[in-house]
């Protein structure tokens, strides 16, 4: 065979492929096509004026839904105003004063396709079972994919929330100086929702101001002396852990350090263990009360003339918190820690703090504070009072 016969051999053979290819594709394209799952149907949301939208269904809360659509956008719709809904969704539907645990949910809640007719939420599961549920019964309705989340145990550094505040002031005059403040607050409930009871709780506070304040001698003497110096700092912290035996009462376990140089205080150290009541579980406030025993050391400033003291004590606090018109958000705590085997050792520590939300989640934050020391050193006051002001960022 000569070369232009092995070219026109090669040219033949690829042709042939390359039409082989094509009739292949063209077969097995419609098959391809064929496989594509169908786009699901929208939703539809009829009022009882007639008026009709398309969408999906989000979720829903007591009689209200929240229904997303292209015409409207997203709406919360009250159940007084529409005469049907029908989902293509898959929903759990939780009913009014109906108690969960962990283990029972999947039995206690109707899981499927929502139909809402006549006054009633109608339930398809995917057995085949239908069920009704009265509009006056329903509490949540929530997404599938989020309510199987929410049964799963999360990460420890999910579901925190609270907030984050810091402030500052510059003095530049005869007098200079700086003052910080710093401030963080952060809470993690399990499971992270509200419609499980609580197994267990985490509880983070984080409290620093710090400052100095620079005097000059006017008028400057001979020889020169020296400047004098003012200086703040003040830092608390603490850590609690509770572990729920029912949804209001728990065991708890915590721990904080504190430090403050106007008191004379290098550092105390306390770590305890007692049990805490939820008085007030309400979603426009909360009442706890606690009581621990603990062990306390306090360790004064070397300059000091009191010696440092181990304590067996116990605490007796409070932690409210209430929701306020306009959204503010009002916080107060307090705590008094008398001591058991020194019973002139005993301290106390208050706060209450407002909370103005701005923009997003920025908000105004003024708060005034309070650490009493019975037994400070000599020339030291008991107490130390403290006004700040700042911006804040709260943690969903």
């Amino acid at each position: 065979m000569n070369l232009s016969h092995k070219s026109g051999f090669v040219l033949n053979t690829l042709r042939d492929l390359l039409v082989a290819g094509i009739v292949s594709c063209g077969i097995a394209w419609p098959a391809i096509a064929q496989d594509k799952p169908a786009k699901p149907e929208p939703d539809v949301l009829v009022f009882k004026n007639g008026d009709q939208l398309t969408g999906t269904l989000l979720s829903g809360a007591g009689n209200s839904v929240v229904f997303k659509s292209d015409m409207a956008g997203q709406i919360t719709v009250s159940l007084d105003n529409v005469k049907e809904l029908r989902s293509n969704g898959s929903f759990a539907v939780l009913k009014k004063d109906v108690p969960l645990t962990r283990k029972d949910i999947q039995q206690k809640v109707q899981q499927g396709k929502v139909e809402y007719a006549d006054g009633s939420l109608n339930v398809a599961a995917a057995s085949g079972v239908s069920s009704s549920v009265p509009e006056k019964d329903l509490s949540l309705i929530i997404d599938q994919p989020t309510f199987n989340k929410s049964l799963q145990r999360q990460s420890l550094l999910n579901g925190w929330k609270g907030g984050a505040t810091a402030g500052a002031t510059a003095v530049q005059s005869t007098n200079y100086g700086t003052t910080f403040n710093l401030g963080l607050n952060l809470v993690r409930t399990a499971p992270l929702v509200s419609y499980l009871p609580p197994h267990d709780r985490q509880i983070f506070n984080l409290i620093e101001t710090y400052g100095k304040l620079t005097e000059p001698v006017v008028p400057q003497t001979t020889p020169a002396t020296p400047n004098s110096v003012a200086k703040t700092s003040i830092f608390h912290t603490d850590f609690e852990y509770d572990r729920y035996f029912t949804p209001r009462f728990y065991a708890l376990g915590d721990t904080s350090f504190d430090h403050n140089f106007a008191q004379g205080l290098n550092l105390q150290q306390l770590y305890g263990g007692g049990f805490g009541w939820t008085v007030i579980q309400q979603p426009k406030q909360q009442l706890d009360v606690k009581v621990d025993v603990h062990y306390e050391m306090q360790q004064f400033l070397p300059t000091a003339d009191t010696a440092n003291q181990n304590l067996i004590g116990s605490t007796f606090s409070e932690a409210y918190r209430r929701t306020l018109p306009k959204k503010l958000l009002l916080t107060e705590t307090g705590s008094v820690l008398p001591a058991w085997n020194n019973t002139k050792a005993y301290s106390a520590l208050g706060a209450i703090n407002l909370a103005l939300p701005t923009f997003h989640r920025l908000t105004v934050n003024a708060g005034v504070s309070d650490s009493f020391l019975n037994d400070p050193p000599t020339g030291y006051q008991k107490n130390s009072f403290q006004f700040t002001t700042g911006i804040g960022y709260t943690f969903q």
